[in-house]
C-alpha cells in the first residue's frame, strides 16, 4: 500500500473507517462478519483504522476494533474520537448538522479529556492511541483549551498524535498555537468539496487532511438505488428517494468515465480524491471483503492530467441536492 505522511505520522494512502461496523448504521450486523471485513481490511493494508467512542452502544465499535487488532498492535494506526459520547450526568452543548435530528450533543471540557481517553484506551485494550480526535469543537469551549488538555496526554504518553475533526481554518490555526496538530479529519468527497481555507491553512501549517466519507457515504459506489430499513442515511436529505434519483441521474458522467477506464466508480472517486493534495489519507468503510480489496487497490492508480479535467469539468455540472451531515 502507498503511504502519505500526516504531519510526522506515516499511514497508508487508503485506511479503513470502521465506523459502518456497528448496528445502526447501515443497518444491522453481526460482530462475526463486522471482524471478518476489519481482518479483510488490515490483510489488505488498511492498517490506518478510524473509529470514535461514540460508534455503536457502550464503546462498541472501539471494543470491536480492540479485538480484531490483539496480536497485531504494532502494524495498526488506531485513531479514535472523543466528545459525543458524553458520560452520564455531564453537560452538553448542541452542534446543529444538516442530518434530519438537527443536532449532535458534544462536551469537549479539558476536565473531561482524559476521562474519555482512559475510557477508549479500556475499549481498545491498548497503552497508547496513535491519533487522537476532537470529535467536533465544542461550541461552548475554546479549542485551544481542549487542545491543550490534549497536549497533557501527549506528555503522560497516553496518545501519541493530536488531531482535529470537523473544524474551521480558524481552529485549527489557533489549535495549532498550542500543541502541533498532526491531522485534520473533514467530509471530502466528489459530492462534498472541502473548505478551500481550512485545506489552503492545513496545507501552510504542514498539517495532514484525513477525508471521511471518500465514496459520499456510499453514494459514489454507483450502486446506491434506496435504502434498507434501519440505515441512518434515511435522515441525510441526499439520500430522499426523490433527491437520490436526482443525483444518480447527475453522477451519470462520472459513472461513465469509471466504465471507459475499466475502474468502478468507487475507484475512480478515491482515486480521484488522493490526486488533490499529497497529504490527503482517506478511511473508506465497508462491511464486505470484496469491496474491501476493490476500494484498496485505487491507491495504485494514477489518473492522467486529462482525466483529472474531465472529471472536474464534470463535477463543476453536478449539483447536488440535499445537505450532507455538516
Amino acid at each position: 500500500m502507498k503511504t502519505r505522511r500526516l504531519g510526522n505520522l506515516q499511514v497508508p494512502a487508503i485506511g479503513y473507517g470502521a465506523m459502518v461496523l456497528s448496528p445502526g448504521i447501515y443497518g444491522n450486523i453481526d460482530d462475526t462478519r463486522a471482524e471478518t471485513a476489519l481482518k479483510a481490511a488490515l490483510d489488505g493494508g488498511a492498517t490506518h483504522v478510524d473509529t470514535s467512542d461514540a460508534y455503536g452502544a457502550d464503546g462498541h465499535n472501539e471494543r470491536l476494533v480492540g479485538r480484531v487488532i490483539k496480536g497485531r498492535r504494532d502494524e495498526v494506526v488506531v485513531a479514535t474520537k472523543f466528545g459525543l459520547a458524553i458520560p452520564e450526568g455531564e453537560p452538553s452543548r448542541p452542534q446543529p448538522v444538516g442530518y434530519a435530528f438537527g443536532e449532535l450533543r458534544v462536551n469537549a471540557e479539558p476536565r473531561l479529556v482524559r476521562r474519555y481517553a482512559e475510557r477508549s484506551l479500556r475499549n481498545l485494550d491498548t497503552d497508547v492511541i496513535d491519533l487522537y480526535y476532537a470529535h467536533y469543537p465544542d461550541p461552548g469551549v475554546p479549542i485551544e483549551d481542549t487542545v491543550g488538555a490534549m497536549a497533557d496526554l501527549v506528555r503522560d504518553g497516553l496518545i501519541k498524535h493530536i488531531g482535529l475533526s470537523n473544524v474551521t481554518a480558524a481552529q485549527l490555526r489557533a489549535a495549532h498555537a498550542v500543541h502541533p496538530v498532526t491531522a485534520v479529519q473533514n467530509e471530502w468527497s466528489m459530492w462534498r468539496p472541502i473548505d478551500p481555507g481550512l485545506l489552503s491553512t492545513a496545507r501552510e501549517l504542514g498539517v495532514g487532511i484525513v477525508a471521511w466519507s471518500p465514496l459520499g457515504t456510499g453514494f459514489l459506489t454507483g450502486t446506491v438505488q434506496s435504502l434498507g430499513e434501519g440505515d441512518f442515511r434515511h435522515n441525510a436529505p441526499r439520500f430522499s428517494a426523490e433527491n437520490l434519483a436526482a443525483n444518480n441521474d447527475r453522477y451519470a458522467p462520472i459513472r461513465a468515465l469509471a466504465a471507459q477506464l475499466d475502474i468502478t466508480p468507487a475507484q475512480l472517486a478515491l482515486a480521484w480524491l488522493l490526486h488533490q493534495d499529497e497529504h490527503v489519507a482517506t478511511i473508506p468503510g465497508s462491511r464486505t471483503p470484496s469491496h474491501i480489496e476493490e476500494n484498496l487497490a485505487a491507491a495504485d492508480l494514477t489518473l492522467h492530467p486529462d482525466t483529472l479535467a474531465r472529471i472536474d469539468e464534470a463535477l463543476a455540472k453536478f449539483e447536488v441536492t440535499g445537505g450532507t451531515l455538516l
